[in-house]
């Protein structure tokens, strides 16, 4: 930076790359920090936009809906300004109940934003699905293309004449109720009027931090397999498969495991056996990518998002668990809302840091 940035964001994966692309359209100088990480989520995920699938509390599912409906938008303003066509797919999502049971559980919590499929209904959607006892449709939910929408956003940064880029990543941050700092990895420092941490899993181990963050890295496995015989996202068997061009990816795992990015023989065989449990042409389709990501995870499975109460210029933006890609554009939107004084686009509340233990005195 030639000088002083206004804002530092810390982390530049989806959410960091958002945040600073809209500070910078606010009008803000900022500096984004970060370097890739093996295994970092924005890359590594399926891109579903599933509020309706992944059903949460009132404030927090009315963030969620407006979270996915901001996505033609935000698609389409990245495309005039980088010339990266995000696909969108705005299909709906189908959950499938495979037996009777789960197919009483699904219709007993169907919300007002999905409807029953009967078996019959069901194939006509989807030929190539397994025989199942019928599916929950929820018709707005859909899916973006994540790697595709990292692009673009690398892409705006690049070209924004407010913003510049760092590959140092953060290692210290300094907290201060006005002007907290930051300490790079090459031992330079900044010390912007506002700091935004959005690391992803990587968070909570910057040193210096004002309280402790309990976001842990949850690994998914997936595949990608070369046919496309399912049009929606279908979600089931503990499982979902995401159509994307001409190739279906599959997924995914949920394990405990650190930091470790590799992919294993038992959790590249359960994700083949859900794949084959909702679509068994799946089983069938020649592998063309293996790959494992790194969720951060928080306990109640809700992003750390807002400032914290003792360093009212620090902000997180973090511990996005399952939801990364759906939340990416409005945590955006909510950061540069904070850094400028307005009203966050939802309500916070149910995100803020202190729901978790706070530090002794």
């Amino acid at each position: 930076m030639n000088r002083t940035p206004d804002v530092v964001v810390v982390g530049d994966g989806l959410i960091g790359l958002a945040s600073a692309l809209a500070l910078a359209d606010a009008g803000h100088a900022v500096a984004l920090v970060g370097a890739d990480r093996p295994g970092q989520a924005s890359h590594a995920a399926a891109g579903m936009l599933a509020p309706g699938v992944e059903r949460a509390a009132a404030a927090v599912h009315a963030f969620a809906v407006r979270a996915r409906d901001r996505y033609p938008d935000y698609v389409a303003a990245l495309h005039e300004r980088t010339g990266v066509v995000v696909p969108l797919n705005r299909e709906g999502i189908i959950e499938l109940a495979l037996d009777d049971d789960r197919a009483a559980a699904l219709r007993a919590g169907l919300g007002a934003d999905a409807r029953w499929l009967e078996p019959d209904e069901l194939a006509r959607l989807e030929p190539a699905l397994a025989p199942a006892a019928g599916a929950a449709f929820y018709p707005d939910d859909g899916a973006v293309d994540n790697r595709r929408l990292l692009d673009a956003l690398r892409h705006a940064v690049a070209r924004h004449p407010r913003l510049a880029r760092t590959a140092a990543p953060a290692v210290d941050v300094t907290p201060h109720p006005a002007r907290p700092g930051v300490t790079l990895a090459d031992g330079s420092g900044l010390q912007p009027a506002w700091l935004v941490l959005a690391a992803g899993a990587w968070t909570p181990l910057l040193r210096g931090l004002p309280r402790p963050l309990p976001i842990e890295p949850v690994r998914g496995q997936m595949l990608a397999v070369a046919d496309v015989p399912l049009r929606h996202v279908v979600y089931g068997a503990g499982g979902y498969t995401v159509p994307r061009g001409d190739q279906t990816l599959l997924g995914s795992t949920m394990e405990r495991t650190g930091f470790d990015v590799h992919v294993t023989t038992d959790g590249l065989e359960r994700v083949h056996e859900v794949a084959a449990a909702i679509c068994p042409a799946l089983a069938r389709a020649p592998e063309v990518e293996r790959w494992a990501g790194l969720r951060p995870v928080t306990p109640d499975g809700l992003p750390i998002l807002g400032p914290d109460p003792e360093h009212p210029h620090l902000v997180y933006a973090c511990g996005h668990s399952r939801n990364g890609i759906l939340l990416a554009a409005l945590t955006g939107d909510a950061v540069a809302a904070l850094v400028g004084g307005s009203a966050p686009p939802g309500d916070l509340a149910p995100f803020a840091v202190t729901r978790f233990a706070t530090p002794p005195g």
